[in-house]
């Protein structure tokens, strides 16, 4: 729904000019085809890779050992007594806890350390793409440049479109 949003309030600002001397040009980009080859990007992708590989390893043997107590707990369940039944338990359940920390702690959506190392990674990487396709927008006059993947983004946009200020002033005088 977005996207048609986006593509028919392009069209009708581009349609307004209509009669203008100069026309309006709208370029688009494919991202994922500019992360896979940008080697930049591949490098960066490859080093959070590499991080979140080594997580998830410490994770699997987290999960073995774990594992391994729960297995050794159920061998001898049977001759424990009801203390050393109690403390065994204790044991499994701190090794759970602390798997579970761990998980949160590197991959708790938006506030995980995986997503503070995407961003330190990616974002020079998002930064020198984006300074790009403006350089890019302004030498083939274009006044719009959209990602095509996935959802219609619009990556930039001449200022002079901008009515931003034109809406504000609009709704704050409720006309």
């Amino acid at each position: 729904m977005k996207k048609y949003i986006l593509i028919i309030a392009v069209l009708l600002l581009t349609g307004s000019n209509l009669f203008s001397q100069a026309p309006q040009k709208i370029g688009f980009v494919d991202s994922q085809i500019i992360f896979a080859q940008f080697p930049e990007a591949i490098k960066a992708q490859g080093d959070l890779d590499a991080i979140i590989g080594k997580w998830n390893s410490t994770i699997d043997s987290m999960t073995q050992v774990y594992q391994q107590k729960i297995a050794d707990y159920q061998k001898q369940s049977t001759t424990m007594t009801e203390a050393k039944k109690q403390e065994f338990q204790k044991k499994i359940v701190e090794l759970e806890q602390t798997i579970v920390d761990f998980r949160k702690e590197k991959f708790t959506q938006g506030t995980g350390e995986v997503y503070q190392k995407q961003e330190q990674l990616i974002k020079p990487v998002k930064e020198k793409i984006f300074k790009a396709i403006g350089e890019i927008a302004k030498e083939e006059n274009m006044q719009f440049v959209f990602d095509k993947t996935g959802d219609v983004v619009l990556l930039y946009a001449d200022t002079a479109f901008d009515v931003t200020y034109k809406v504000l002033d609009k709704l704050k005088r409720g006309k």
